[in-house]
């Protein structure tokens, strides 16, 4: 998998567009008793550090297994410490990747049994630059079966 750094995030910038408070039901409709409750900045809700958090786009199918697609967009935060199962962007021997971090066998690991985990030894080149908090894809272009 690879991924293209798309830049820091712009703190101060504001987009406040309405928010339904009801649930939209994804089975049968419902009546419409939801109202427009208040705005909502999305920026409030995905990012709780804005200096320390950045964007980049998924290349790749190696963490197709926990919801990450090809194509989706990825908030990442430094300011998270990484934990043990934590989905990270890390650059190892050069290259920017996104893996979950195994602390206990020192490896990193895909999300696509096609993909063998990464190892990574004391001598092995990797930082990581911080824990992926929330991934967003577009829909726009989805095809019914």
């Amino acid at each position: 998998m690879k991924l293209e750094y798309l830049g820091e995030h712009l703190s101060g910038t504001s987009y406040r567009i309405p928010y339904f408070s009801g649930a939209v039901p994804a089975g049968f409709p419902s009546p419409a008793d939801d109202y427009m409750d208040r705005k909502l900045d999305l920026n409030e809700h995905l990012i709780k550090h804005p200096a320390a958090t950045f964007y980049c786009r998924v290349s790749g199918s190696s963490m197709q297994d926990l919801g990450i697609f090809d194509g989706d967009l990825l908030i990442v935060d430094r300011a998270v410490e990484p934990e043990h199962g934590s989905v990270v962007v890390a650059v190892i021997d050069g290259e920017m990747t996104c893996k979950i971090l195994d602390r206990k066998r020192c490896c990193l690991l895909s999300a696509n049994d096609d993909y063998p985990p990464i190892p990574v030894g004391e001598d092995a080149d990797m930082i990581i630059e911080g824990v992926v908090i929330h991934s967003i894809r577009s829909h726009r272009h989805v095809r019914p079966r």
